[in-house]
């Protein structure tokens, strides 16, 4: 009986975390716990019973993002070329910044900015845009020297320049001239996508 309701509370866990990841993208991290619960599912106390505070929540959500993040490299590793699959994360790791910049400043309010939190999410994001790069240089797919650290930057500029009144896709178009950038003398460059 025990098993079975460890992991109906790891589902509740997992539906808080995507409907609290949700409902801070769209309405920021003052959204509706109570709203947040109700949508998940459950009742604020099981909500409270997992994450005893605004903070603890926001934080978690946080991790959990950068966790599917980085997961999803490895899914692209798998299933793309290697420059395909680096492009490809660069898109979603904009579009994920793009959505979750109210987590981040509400976090750096709460938690110094060199806590554990940002620490280890920043060495998580950056191991995996280096191994990115370091699969499409070696397959020959983008131009050989291209430090991850030095793209990771980029797209972080990327990601500041993109304005709230800017056209939608602008990150998106911007992270397709890198991609074509980091392609230019490759040796066996891929046609431009």
């Amino acid at each position: 009986m025990a098993r079975a309701q460890r992991a109906d509370a790891c589902r509740n866990r997992d539906r808080l975390l995507e409907v609290a990841s949700d409902a801070f993208a769209t309405w920021g991290v003052e959204a509706s716990l109570e709203q947040i619960a109700k949508s998940a599912g459950v009742g604020i106390g099981t909500l409270y019973r997992h994450y005893p505070t605004r903070d603890a929540l926001v934080e978690a959500v946080y991790r959990h993002n950068v966790d599917q993040l980085c997961a999803g490299a490895e899914e692209l590793r798998a299933t793309k070329e290697p420059d395909e699959a680096l492009a490809e994360w660069m898109q979603r790791f904009v579009a994920y910044v793009a959505t979750k910049k109210g987590l981040a400043t509400y976090l750096k309010s709460v938690v110094s900015s060199d806590s554990d939190l940002f620490t280890s999410s920043h060495q998580r994001v950056q191991q995996t845009v280096s191994q990115l790069v370091d699969d499409a240089a070696a397959a020959g797919r983008i131009r050989a020297g291209v430090d991850g650290m030095d793209l990771l930057r980029a797209l972080s500029g990327v990601c500041l320049m993109a304005e709230p009144n800017a056209e939608a896709d602008c990150g998106s178009k911007v992270v397709s001239l890198l991609v074509d950038g980091l392609r230019y003398g490759a040796p066996a460059a891929a046609p431009a996508s």
